[in-house]
């Protein structure tokens, strides 16, 4: 038996159903199912340049419990598969562009009742859904704020991106901050912590790649056995920014 999870990122039991970046490497694919994870691969969107081009983090949003919306330029590839599992895919309004700031806007950062984002380029569905649920917007000049963002629980992250750890420091969000890079982004330069993670249960985040090889790895396990949360990755391959994983169902207790 699985449900959707209520609050977007975060499980509060065994994680059933993930989506990631169809490229996501075999090795990466094998620890998630090893986990008795279901995958949902995205399609590619040729409208994006091609580093970021299946990410899930950028062609959607999952809203939290049934809802997830779903930029118009992958709506009808993607729909059936969350159907299938009773999802209310939302059309987005946003037709997204291969440049930024046109690709930024399903990118919102969630960290329980809060949000991240540089609003002014938000999807307004996406928008409208998070008013809706009373979620509170903490605006940033980082546009991929999703990406830059590796949710811990609701009320800690860790990020390499300073605007974003100031910010979420003035509203009482524990964050721990790391150096930028040590992470690949095949065509850039670098990719980001959140988008090279994600949570696969209550209290366990999955890293695509060993972690272990950040320079900032004995900080970054003392700050997650502070929330208890244990940290699991793929041993000797490099981190990998696949544009995060993205838990949507989990096990019924």
């Amino acid at each position: 038996m699985e449900k959707p999870i209520d609050i977007s990122f975060i499980p509060k039991s065994k994680v059933k159903t993930v989506i990631v970046d169809r490229r996501v490497p075999r090795c990466i694919q094998n620890k998630i199912r090893a986990e008795g994870i279901n995958i949902i691969k995205t399609c590619c969107c040729s409208d994006l340049y091609e580093a970021i081009s299946c990410h899930p983090d950028i062609l959607m949003h999952h809203v939290g419990g049934n809802e997830i919306v779903v930029s118009p330029n992958v709506y009808e590839h993607m729909r059936f598969q969350f159907e299938k599992l009773n999802f209310n895919v939302i059309l987005g309004e946003t037709i997204l562009g291969s440049t930024y700031p046109n690709n930024i806007a399903y990118n919102v950062g969630r960290i329980g009742k809060f949000a991240v984002h540089n609003f002014k380029y938000t999807d307004k569905m996406l928008f409208k859904k998070l008013v809706e649920k009373d979620i509170k917007l903490i605006n940033v000049k980082q546009g991929y704020a999703k990406c830059s963002i590796c949710i811990v629980n609701e009320n800690a992250v860790i990020t390499s991106d300073k605007g974003i750890a100031k910010q979420l420091d003035r509203y009482g969000i524990d964050v721990l901050f790391i150096s930028p890079g040590y992470i690949d982004l095949p065509g850039l330069n670098y990719g980001f912590i959140g988008g090279a993670s994600g949570l696969v249960d209550k209290d366990k985040i999955l890293f695509f790649g060993d972690i272990r090889l950040h320079p900032d790895y004995e900080k970054i396990k003392l700050f997650l056995d502070k929330y208890s949360i244990r940290l699991d990755y793929v041993e000797n391959e490099k981190l990998i920014d696949l544009g995060s994983i993205i838990p949507i169902t989990e096990s019924v207790v």
